[in-house]
C-alpha cells in the first residue's frame, strides 16, 4: 500500500467494522489453538491494529510484526510499544529463525505479493510443528476495483487457490470459508455501479449509523460461522492450516 492509506488504516482501524471483524475472525481461531504464553507473528501487520486487539485480550501471549513499508512499521512501533518487535521484511521472507512461532496471522497481504508460494513456505519455515497459521485475502478477480487499486491489491483469490497455497506448502487440515458475504451486494454495487473519481480504497470513517449496521450483519455472519457453518460467498476468504506435528521428508 502507498503511505496515504497506511496514515488511514492508522486513523480508523481500530474502529471501522470490517477491521473489528477480521479481527474477531482472527481471535475466534488463534484463542482455543494456542497456549497461554505463545509465540504469535502478525505477517503484514500494517499499523499495529490486529495485534493491539489480540494483546487486549490475550495479554500472556508475545508479539512480534513485519511489514514491507518502514511507514507503517513506525506506526505499528508506535501504537503497540517497545514490547512488539516490528521489523521491516516481506512476508516472502521472513527475518526469523526456523520454528520461531507458536501461530502465524497474514490479513490482507499476500494478495500484494507476486510469489504466494513462498509466502506460504516461510509462514510454514517459521512455525513450530503444530503451530497454526491464519490467512485472509480478497476474493473473485472480477470483483477488481478502484479499491485494490489504491491498496496495490495483485491477486484476489478463490478458495480452491487458497487451499492450493496451503497444500503446495504442506500445511494440514485446511479450512476455508468466505465471509463478508450479507454486505456483498452493497459492496458489489458500490465498486461496480456507483464508484467515482473520488474514490480511493474503502477504508476511512463511516457514519456511525452505517458502521452499526455493517456490524450487526458481521454478528450474524460470526455466529453462524462459530456453530460450524461456511459462507459460500463473500468479498474475502479466510484460511486457517497446522503445521504438521510431523514433516515428511522430501523425496
Amino acid at each position: 500500500m502507498n503511505n496515504e492509506e497506511y496514515l488511514k488504516l492508522a486513523e480508523v482501524e481500530d474502529r471501522m467494522w470490517y477491521f473489528r471483524s477480521l479481527h474477531a475472525h482472527v481471535g475466534r481461531e488463534l484463542a482455543p489453538a494456542l497456549p497461554a504464553a505463545a509465540a504469535v507473528l502478525d505477517a503484514g501487520c500494517g499499523t499495529g491494529g490486529l495485534i493491539l486487539r489480540l494483546r487486549a485480550q490475550h495479554p500472556g501471549w508475545r508479539y512480534a510484526g513485519i511489514d514491507f513499508m518502514p511507514i507503517a512499521c513506525e506506526l505499528a512501533r508506535q501504537r503497540c510499544g517497545a514490547e512488539v518487535d516490528v521489523r521491516v521484511a516481506s512476508i516472502t521472507k521472513l527475518p526469523f529463525a526456523d520454528a520461531s512461532f507458536d501461530a502465524v496471522v497474514s490479513a490482507d497481504v499476500v494478495c500484494q505479493v507476486d510469489n504466494p508460494e513462498a509466502a506460504f513456505a516461510e509462514f510454514f519455515r517459521v512455525l513450530r510443528p503444530g503451530g497454526i497459521v491464519v490467512i485472509n485475502v480478497p476474493a473473485y478477480m472480477w470483483m477488481w476495483s478502484y479499491h485494490d487499486d489504491s491498496c496495490q491489491t495483485k491477486h484476489r483469490y478463490t478458495r480452491p487457490e487458497v487451499a492450493a497455497l496451503f497444500g503446495g506448502a504442506k500445511f494440514a487440515g485446511p479450512r476455508t470459508t468466505h465471509w463478508n458475504a450479507l454486505p456483498f451486494p452493497v459492496v458489489w454495487a458500490k465498486r461496480k455501479l456507483f464508484r467515482t473519481s473520488r474514490d480511493s480504497s474503502d477504508v476511512k470513517e463511516y457514519p456511525r449509523i452505517v458502521d452499526a449496521a455493517f456490524g450487526g450483519l458481521m454478528a450474524i455472519e460470526h455466529a453462524w460461522l462459530r456453530g460450524g457453518g461456511r459462507w459460500a460467498w463473500g468479498t474475502s476468504v479466510f484460511g486457517v492450516a497446522r503445521k504438521p506435528l510431523a514433516v515428511a521428508p522430501t523425496p
